[in-house]
């Protein structure tokens, strides 16, 4: 009796023990395994492998993209304009090793030198190269904070600035002068536009005066389009020589 329970319990134990020491890690999971203390060789998995119990410890690291969303952040543009950013920040794991020995929590360091990076590639920059010039930013950010994290085993894919919130006043100015600019434009088109018909009407004017015949067909087919079918306006031609004479100075210079 007392041989099978110290069989059973032997079993147990050796149940128990192999129980702590297979590991099974998916495709995107790798176990950084400590010895006694000390990093054992290169990260474990995916699959199936085992570890010697209380000897070993493995830490667990997920290898998949992580989206960090980084917090508002007030900063000052360099032409002292007074904004509030957010932004988004794309990075994963690529040497769990370092991600594990040489920071405490990556993901949190991640984060602050994210903040930090912001705020001050922002303030190098003018307002308007934040609205218009945004890709440009992202891969100064995307570098910045890529060569900051690299010691740590962290690869920062994308850094996207999302959303660039501007003071009430700053706005109202900026929507007089995005008004200002279209009437300048509207007043310039005019302007073209009316030099380019004064110039048709010279070339016209030159025609119908090398040709005189010209202006009786324009003649005739201004009377044309007044007399239309809807038009209750009467018209009397008069023969354009009929009024030549009136038209023209008298040859003697007299009045």
């Amino acid at each position: 009796m007392i041989y099978l329970i110290v069989v059973a319990v032997v079993l147990a134990f050796i149940i128990i023990v192999l129980a702590n020491s297979v590991r099974v890690l998916r495709e995107y999971e790798r176990g950084v395994v400590f010895r006694l203390g000390r990093l054992l060789g290169g990260p474990k998995g995916p699959g199936l492998f085992l570890l010697i119990p209380i000897v070993d410890k493995m830490i667990k690291v997920d290898l998949r993209v992580v989206t960090l969303v980084i917090p508002p952040q007030e900063v000052i543009t360099r032409d002292n304009v007074p904004v509030r950013v957010n932004a988004v920040a794309y990075f994963q794991v690529v040497d769990p090793a370092a991600s594990i020995v040489r920071v405490a929590d990556f993901s949190l360091a991640t984060s602050q030198i994210s903040q930090t990076t912001l705020r001050s590639v922002l303030g190098q920059h003018v307002l308007d190269e934040l609205l218009s010039e945004r890709d440009k930013i992202n891969v100064i950010l995307q570098k910045i904070i890529d060569e900051q994290t690299g010691p740590w085993g962290i690869k920062v894919n994308v850094v996207e600035v999302r959303d660039v919130e501007i003071p009430s006043g700053m706005q109202r100015a900026m929507a007089r002068q995005a008004e200002a600019e279209r009437e300048r434009r509207a007043k310039v088109i005019s302007a073209a536009g009316e030099f380019e018909a004064s110039a048709k009407l010279t070339e016209a004017a030159a025609v119908i005066s090398e040709h005189p015949i010209a202006l009786t067909l324009r003649y005739l087919q201004t009377l044309l389009e007044i007399a239309g079918p809807n038009s209750s306006t009467t018209i009397f031609p008069v023969p354009i020589d009929l009024i030549r004479p009136f038209t023209q100075p008298p040859k003697d210079g007299s009045a």
